[in-house]
Formats: C-alpha cells, sequence, structure tokens
C-alpha cells in the first residue's frame, strides 16, 4: 500500500452510474417505510424497487394499471436458472 494517494482528479458519486436513474432525499413517514419494508421482504425484493413500482403503477393511465410488470423474485429467478440449467444438460 503507498503512503499516499492522489485524489485531486477524484469524482464524487456512485462508481458505476446507473442509467435511468437519478439519486433523490425525500422524508416519508416511520410507518410507511416500515410497510414497504415488510411487504419487499416478503416478495424478495428490496424496498426502493417495491416504492418505484408503486409510484410508476401511480402514473399509468387507469387503463394500463393492469399492464404493471414486477420485479422479478430471488425464488423466481433460481426457479427460471435451474429450468435452464437442466435443459442445457
Amino acid at each position: 500500500m503507498r503512503k499516499g494517494y492522489a485524489f485531486a482528479k477524484g469524482k464524487r458519486g456512485a462508481v458505476i452510474p446507473s442509467p435511468g436513474k437519478t439519486r433523490i432525499t425525500i422524508m416519508l413517514d416511520d410507518d410507511v417505510i416500515e410497510h414497504f419494508r415488510e411487504s419487499a421482504e416478503a416478495e424478495g425484493i428490496g424496498y426502493q424497487t417495491k416504492i418505484n413500482a408503486v409510484l410508476r403503477a401511480a402514473t399509468l393511465p387507469a387503463k394500463g394499471r393492469t399492464n404493471v410488470e414486477k420485479p422479478i423474485t430471488e425464488a423466481a429467478l433460481r426457479k427460471i436458472l435451474r429450468e435452464e440449467l437442466r435443459e442445457a444438460e
């Protein structure tokens, strides 16, 4: 390990940017956060992903709300991978 590092040309922020996403700070009530954390954990997804899905559904026209694509859960992904691996054998 070197004794000194030069950070003069360093940049702040995420190492790998997420295209199409913007980092914000938002204040939400504790009970709202707890609801989304519990709900997301039951589905096997992150609570921020769950909040994003609910907000996205709220922005869609009324007739299109049934077509909201849910994020894939870890269990579903494992099932798909097992099926693909079985077919590849």
